[in-house]
Formats: C-alpha cells, structure tokens, sequence
C-alpha cells in the first residue's frame, strides 16, 4: 500500500453513521476528517423486525452526503461496515441495495463478534500499548461488544443483542424514567450478560475500558457533575442513575453535560453499563475514543502495528515540523542523565520507564513550536502538542506532554497551577538544565555535573573552572534559580574546585 494513502470507513451503527477519513504516514493513521449522522437505524426497526421507509431515508440522505465528501476514492481505499440493525433487520438486502448506490461502495454486514475485533483494534490503537489483558466494552445503539485482548490481538469477543437505542425504546420510550423501569432494564441487561460472565471473569483483565458514544457521553455527565474526575466509575454511575430517577427523564436542561442528541438514548444505555459492571465485578474504567471505524481503518491498511504507538507519531511530528534532530537527541541524552541522577534507589526502573518516556518525548519536541515563530516557540510548541492529532496519547498524556515542554523554558510561573505533579518537577528542571547548558547547539565535551533534589528544590555543581569559561551559562543559571525562586523552589548553584573534582574522581 502506498506510505502516503488515504483511506476511509463508514460505520452504519444502529444510532450513528460515521464516515471516518484518515491519513496513512509510517504506518499510522491520522485523522482527515469526519462526518457523522444520528441516523438511529435502529429505532427504525418495526415489530416485525423491519426498518421502516422513514428511517431508510434518513439513512440514503446521510449516505449520499457520504458519497459526496469520497469523491475520487479508489474502491480498495474504502471500507463500509454496517452493524447489529442491518445484522437482523428482513429487509436489509433491499435496503442495502439502495444503500450501496447511496454511498457508491460495498457494504459489508458484519458479524457480531467480528464487530468486536474490529473495536478492539480500534480501541488498541488508541491507547497507549500494553501487554496486560483490557476488557473493552462498546455499547452500540442495537448490541453490546465485549473483547478481552492483549497487545492488539483480540483473545475472546462477545457481542450481545442490547444497545442504548433498543433499550431505550424497549424501557422508557416515553422518555419518563423511575425505579421500576430502570430496575427491568437492569435484569433484562443482567439475563444478556448471563451467557459470557463465567468465561470473561475466568480469562481475568488488567484494565477495563470503555468506547463508543455511550460511553462517552456518560463520562461527560459524571465528570460534569462531579460524580468522578474522570473515567466511568462503579460510584459514579450509581449516582447518576439516582439523579436521572430523581429528574425522572434525561433533560438536558437539568442534568449539566447531557447534550440533547444523546437524552433519548442515555436511560438504556446506563442501565446496561450499570448491569455490566455490577456482573463483571468492575469498578472503575477509562474511556477510549477508539471505536469500530478506527479498526476498520486499521484493517483496511492491512496490518496490525506491533509497535509503539506513540513513538511513531513522535517520529512523524519530527519530520512533519522538520526539527533539529541532532540538538533534540544532545539534549535528551543530557536530560535523561540528569533525571537519571535524581532518581537513583527512588522506584523500580520499570515503574519510573513512564516518566522516562514523557521526559525523551519532550526533549525531542520541544522545538515544534519553532516551525511557528522564533519568539516565545515553547508557547507555540505547547499549544501544537496540546491541540495536534497524536495518535496513541491519551488526552491526559498529550496534555502532560505539553506542560512540561511549556514548561522548560522561559518563566515558571505561567504553569505553576497548570496540574504538575512531584515527578513533573523533575521532568521541567532535567529539560531546562540540558536545554540550558546545550544552548549553543553544538556537540561538545560536557563538564562534571552533579545535580541532587530534596523537597525544597535542587542542586547543581559544576567546575568552576567551566562556569568562569562559560559566563554565558553561568549567567543563565543565576536566571533560573530566580526563576525557580518565584514558584517558591530553590535552585542552589555551586562550583567544583580543581581539588574537589580530584576527590570525585578518586572516589
């Protein structure tokens, strides 16, 4: 396949169509555009198991709309999907028909548990690799995945007849919610998850994740109405079914972080998250924005990616804003040294690798931002990392990323409140030394260097010798300790005689 191919997947969901358009750039694929529809094909569905005209129409128009933004396409660069609703729907192949003329490609109905791969690569390729076992768990409009995988390989996939259209329509079609009918709700989600339980909790996981809209959605409220900082919680969304049974229906004027598009279809599916998570023995989970069309993409390209994400979307930002690559490897290099030297017997190497990994990203893309303007580039740099498509970060990562690479440079003040922790001190002060001391973006003979931390600040030796050659350096250094000073940290900075260098070196 072409290095620089676009290619596109359309997911006929039972509530959304999405169009998903993506970029292929050293094996990963970032993000064009997206289209997406409330279509809810699924709240189509007859009695008889048949998706009415009005539904369908719906469904063409967002569908020629697709049409129109894959103009030029080849055909092998498009992949269309269509899920549970078109799965069990009569009518699907007359209506498919006329939906392959709509959108001028194949569509493909995918089996359930194939689904389940498809989103379990998805969500893969969204997070950060790992080799532990994750649960993922996607609640669609008209069923419910449920993969336990590792790496990107999907080991055991599930797909139940539930979704947050169905049971919406099935348990508060006239949008009124109580105790009864959240509790029929919840045992009929309970009876579904009946049939894996036994073998998901046998295989075990390490971590539990959500996808979908669902999901998302709910994360929104909970976050919204301080029921959790973040993430899907067993806590939080017990108290979000008390305030909805409270409210007694999803009004997005009374429930902060509920939007309008999603009220109709919010009772069905937290009730069928609350009964996962009570079956699954669940208590907390994370919310991915991987989903079905980030796998069927993935697919399309035709190979799974056993490597960091991460770190190839590191690569291509280096290429793509054409930084120096040899003064970010001299200053990762130094800065990896010094917070070496500070974290010696602090923790297990492996529990510190993740803070290595943010300190040698930072290093290498701190100059982004010069790609903008000289002045102020850290400000730059931040914004890029903080707002760019960086595939495999996670939304906290990226903006951890871009903290610290605000962060080396200039005053420290301007994020003394922005959310860094203990070990993201460290991280600022290893940057800003290696960037200070390499300023002059040269390969050189780096002097003796002896750096220390302790709760009040940090400490630095150099020989004196090298500061009275360096006055440049040494003036910068002067400058942080003032800089550190005003964020109420100490930077104390000493010179190494000859004799005191001597006693290292015989030690």
């Amino acid at each position: 396949m072409p290095k620089h191919e676009t290619l596109a997947a359309v997911d006929l969901g039972s509530n959304s169509f999405h169009l998903q358009i993506g970029r292929v750039v050293d094996g990963q694929i970032y993000p064009l555009d997206v289209l997406r529809d409330v279509v809810r094909l699924g709240a189509g569905l007859t009695t008889d198991k048949r998706i009415d005209r009005a539904t369908q129409a719906r469904a063409l128009d967002a569908l020629r709309r697709f049409r129109e933004r894959l103009k030029g396409f080849p055909r092998q660069a498009v992949r269309a999907v269509g899920t549970n609703t078109l799965r069990v729907a009569k009518n699907a192949p007359a209506f498919l028909r006329e939906a392959r003329e709509a959108l001028g490609f194949p569509i493909e109905v995918i089996a359930g548990r194939e689904e389940a791969r498809l989103i379990y690569l998805g969500v893969a390729h969204a997070l950060p690799p790992a080799q532990h076992k994750r649960l993922v768990m996607d609640i669609g409009g008209g069923s419910t995945e449920f993969v336990i995988g590792s790496g990107f390989e999907a080991e055991l996939t599930e797909s139940l007849y539930m979704g947050c259209v169905s049971y919406s329509l099935r348990y508060f079609a006239d949008g009124q919610i109580d105790k009864g009918r959240m509790k029929a709700a919840d045992v009929a989600a309970r009876q579904e998850l009946a049939t894996l339980v036994r073998a998901y909790r046998a295989m075990g996981w390490q971590e539990a994740v959500a996808s979908s809209g669902t999901a998302r959605a709910i994360e929104n409220i909970v976050v919204e109405n301080g029921f959790a900082e973040e993430g899907l919680t067993r806590d939080g969304l017990d108290r979000l079914r008390s305030l909805l049974i409270k409210q007694g229906a999803a009004d997005p004027n009374r429930i902060a972080g509920l939007r309008p598009n999603r009220a109709l279809v919010l009772p069905g599916g937290l009730a069928i998250m609350l009964a996962a998570v009570e079956e699954l023995g669940i208590e907390q989970m994370r919310v991915s924005d991987g989903a079905l069309r980030h796998g069927v993409l993935y697919d399309l390209l035709g190979r799974v990616q056993h490597q960091d994400m991460r770190e190839a979307t590191v690569v291509h930002f280096t290429r793509r804003y054409q930084l120096d690559t040899s003064q970010a490897e001299r200053v990762r290099k130094l800065a990896m040294s010094i917070y070496g030297a500070l974290a010696v017997g602090r923790r297990d190497e492996s529990e510190d690798e993740p803070d290595r990994m943010m300190l040698g990203w930072a290093a290498r893309l701190a100059e982004v931002g010069l790609s903008i303007a000289h002045a102020a580039y850290h400000k730059h740099s931040a914004y890029v990392l903080s707002n760019a498509d960086m595939p495999g970060f996670s939304r906290m990562e990226q903006q951890r990323l871009a903290r610290i690479v605000l962060a080396h440079r200039g005053k420290l003040a301007k994020i003394q409140d922005a959310g860094l922790d203990g070990s993201d001190w460290w991280l600022v002060f290893a940057l800003r030394l290696a960037s200070t001391i390499l300023r002059r973006r040269t390969d050189m003979k780096l002097p003796l260097l002896r750096v220390a931390a302790d709760a009040a600040g940090f400490q630095i030796e150099l020989p004196q010798a090298w500061l009275d050659e360096n006055p440049l350096t040494a003036d910068a250094l002067e400058s942080e300790a003032h800089a550190w000073k005003a964020v109420g940290m100490k930077l104390v900075v000493g010179g190494l005689s000859d004799k005191k260098i001597a006693a290292l070196g015989r030690g």
